[in-house]
């Protein structure tokens, strides 16, 4: 019973579908008719003109986004513990040529403009300082917490108000925003957002993210570092197929439902050993190691995690769309019988 990772998880069946449906002859790389629907698909799903491109990882996407914002001298600001600077092996630098991220604060891996000032309000306005170009957020964070409209309103405007790009790594962006039920522009396009990755890995695809881009110059230097990147697939029309099937009937929101509705049924029976609110699709939860070691008797898989001051361990707990019911109960229950 695996709460490892949402990356794991199953590829939905209306996904193989669609890709089934895209084996046939059609343009190379990204002139098929499924590529070129992307843009009209997503521009429909926000409600505003948006340019489209699908990529292969999460990881290239993030760092195509940044690196057609951010010059090899300039700087990225991102928090602390954001995936790409945790997680990405080195990503960031590569593809933006050496450009720096700049680290801030904030509870539950969640930048403010408060914390984002505090980094770069000190930085010298000369050529022997790295000067921010872009800022990163992640929605959903790494500790699975959700920014409201207004609070991406806020680092919009900040971003706005400093000639700064402003990227969201939405890697669990459907999780996001079936917790907030909001409009998808809401916490994105309207709220100063010039490039999303949209997630679907995560949620149900196989091998397909999308960049949506809201700013149509930062779309138009990422078609060629996609080239240069590596990530021009020659067989585009099956990573559009995934996408597609994601967006359209409106899959992304089903699965994204369904991964949040089971972190709440464990986290309903963490109670107080929950050491950040769940908000989509991941449970932090104060474990010992015996505690931990009894979950895994019972058959449990999960990953270890550092525990907050003072405890004595601590695991995270992450559910998918395909989650079983039964298993998600019987963890559930396994964890109030602690």
């Amino acid at each position: 019973m695996q709460f490892f990772s949402d990356n794991a998880a199953a590829v939905h069946p209306r996904v193989w579908d669609a890709m089934r449906a895209a084996d046939a002859p059609d343009a190379g790389y990204d002139g098929d008719a499924l590529s070129r629907r992307m843009d009209e698909a997503f521009s429909v799903l926000f409600g505003t003109e948006c340019t489209a491109l699908w990529v292969a990882t999460g990881t290239a996407a993030n760092c195509l986004a940044l690196a057609a914002m951010v010059p090899p001298h300039g700087g990225v600001v991102c928090h602390r513990e954001a995936h790409v600077e945790m997680d990405e092996g080195g990503a960031p630098g590569f593809y933006t040529h050496g450009a720096k991220l700049m680290l801030a604060e904030g509870e539950g891996a969640k930048l403010t403009p408060e914390s984002i000032r505090a980094v770069i309000d000190p930085i010298r306005n000369d050529v022997h300082q790295v000067q921010p170009h872009a800022i990163t957020i992640t929605q959903a964070t790494e500790y699975g917490r959700v920014y409201s409209p207004d609070e991406v309103a806020r680092i919009g405007s900040l971003a706005q108000g400093r000639g700064l790009g402003l990227h969201m790594d939405g890697a669990r962006f459907a999780n996001a925003v079936a917790h907030l039920g909001c409009h998808p522009a809401e916490v994105s396009a309207e709220a100063g957002v010039d490039v999303l990755t949209f997630g679907c890995v995560k949620n149900g695809g196989m091998n397909a993210e999308a960049l949506v881009f809201f700013d149509m110059v930062l779309a138009d230097v990422v078609r060629y570092r996609r080239k240069r990147a590596g990530h021009l697939q020659s067989k585009g029309r099956y990573l559009a197929a995934q996408v597609l099937a994601m967006i359209e009937d409106g899959l992304w929101l089903e699965n994204a439902r369904a991964a949040n509705a089971a972190a709440q049924e464990i986290a309903a029976a963490c109670k107080d050993r929950l050491f950040h609110p769940v908000e989509a699709n991941e449970v932090f939860v104060v474990l010992s190691p015996v505690e931990q070691a009894t979950l895994r008797a019972q058959g449990f898989d999960f990953y270890d995690w550092t525990a907050p001051a003072g405890a004595p361990g601590a695991v995270r707990l992450v559910t998918a769309w395909n989650s079983d019911p039964a298993d998600v109960a019987a963890l559930a229950r396994a964890i109030a019988a602690l």
